[in-house]
């Protein structure tokens, strides 16, 4: 018997942490359900991850292309299902976790129309963290934060010391010089691939663009319709589209992802992409996935490390973000002393590893030395709807978001892959 919708599980579960998904070409976990996270260990993540749409994508328009981490483009086409096709449009939906689609797809139309196919009812992983530097940079690459030097919203710059925002790269490495991996994109115009961008003017050649999705055509446009007839109007050339879709993510952050703000933004998504479907040439593949998901904040579940001495002692600096920290030790202190107290404090509400504990557990996929010293020398993710900030060096507007992400829960972990043949 085939579903006609998706089980969404409990709230419960979907704040749980899951299994840390693994990079490869294997056929990753096919029950999103089960609950012994030991027995399903192995098989999260796979073909069934952010890192592998544009590798099976490139096979699907005949232009196979290897990453460092994966080494069958073709297999993982079979496993997503994509069918092979000349002219292919992939569509990123900042925010638009596989869980927030479906506890909100009655608002959604076009998207309720594509979680009717059983090949669009399973979600596939994003990376650690489950935050936008990271996963464009795993998605555009194909490869994973330990590759790719992106691992996290602020991260220490081993070149100063310094804190480093990856957004904007304040006080950071040069985009280019930190993320050394060569991007799918580049890849297919090495095979003289047609190779389009369309989004945001202010996007073109901003610092997270060049070090995660350089080598396309970029076509700006500032209104929404616009940069879908864009896309379409690309799509009549064989080869690759890209399509960068951020009101649910933006909203999201500024009003929570279940108001009525972020409803307003989902049906305007779905809308752009209902435009798509009608507008794009005739047998053109649409792949839309997304970043990562989002999680509500609650105000009672705030900790504020500046007021907690159990946590900042020996912390000499905190990175990452408000639900996966990255904390860097003082000089006189170590990191299992760190870990411990932050385990004791925070118990079974959060997963406390150690760089190395991390690294050892695949945590950011295959590791360059270099990247190293840029991960904290303890990373903590939060469960249920915790958030931990630091008042001492963020101001207050961003200890108070009313949505997040980044932790390795259901909620947050998990990203819709939905194929569409117009």
């Amino acid at each position: 018997m085939v579903r006609m919708s998706v089980d969404v599980p409990d709230r419960e579960t979907l704040l749980e942490f899951v299994a840390t998904a693994r990079y490869g070409d294997f056929d990753g976990m096919t029950d999103h359900t089960g609950s012994d996270l030991a027995a399903i260990a192995v098989q999260r993540g796979g073909a069934r991850h952010l890192s592998s749409v544009l590798p099976a994508l490139c096979s699907a328009i005949g232009h196979p292309v290897t990453t460092a981490v994966h080494e069958n483009p073709t297999a993982l086409q079979a496993t997503l299902g994509f069918p092979d096709a000349s002219s292919a449009i992939v569509v990123l939906v900042d925010g638009l976790g596989f869980w927030n689609l479906n506890l909100r797809i009655g608002h959604a139309p076009y998207l309720r129309s594509l979680l009717r196919e059983p090949a669009n009812q399973q979600p596939i992983s994003t990376c650690f963290p489950s935050t936008t530097v990271a996963a464009m940079a795993t998605f555009g690459t194909g490869t994973c934060p330990g590759l790719t030097g992106m691992t996290g919203y602020t991260q220490r710059n081993p070149r100063t010391g310094e804190l480093s925002q990856l957004i904007q790269f304040r006080n950071a490495i040069e985009p280019r010089d930190l993320q050394r991996q060569p991007t799918i994109f580049e890849r297919l115009g090495e095979q003289e691939v047609s190779v389009i961008s369309s989004g945001l003017p202010k996007f073109a050649n901003s610092p997270l663009t060049q070090a995660a999705l350089r080598g396309t055509h970029f076509i700006g446009n500032a209104q929404p319709a616009d940069r879908v007839r864009a896309a379409c109007r690309a799509a009549k050339k064989p080869g690759l589209t890209y399509l960068y879709i951020r009101d649910t993510d933006k909203t999201g952050h500024s009003y929570g992802w279940n108001s009525p703000e972020w409803i307003a933004a989902f049906e305007s998504v779905d809308a752009q992409l209902g435009m798509l479907h009608r507008t794009a040439p005739r047998g053109t593949l649409i792949v839309i996935v997304a970043d990562h998901g989002m999680v509500c904040a609650m105000p009672e579940e705030r900790i504020d490390i500046a007021l907690t001495q159990q946590l900042k002692s020996g912390v000499e600096m905190v990175g990452g973000e408000p639900r996966a920290l990255m904390l860097y030790a003082e000089q006189d202190c170590t990191a299992a002393e760190i870990a411990a107290r932050w385990k004791n404090y925070l118990g079974s509400r959060a997963l406390v590893r150690t760089r190395e504990q991390a690294i050892a557990e695949g945590l950011f996929g295959p590791l360059d030395p270099r990247v190293e010293p840029m991960i904290g020398d303890v990373l903590v993710q939060v469960s249920g709807n915790m958030t931990i900030v630091d008042s001492r060096t963020q101001v207050d507007k961003a200890t108070r978001l009313p949505s997040v992400h980044g932790s390795q829960t259901m909620m947050e972990m998990d990203v819709p892959c939905l194929i569409d043949v117009v």
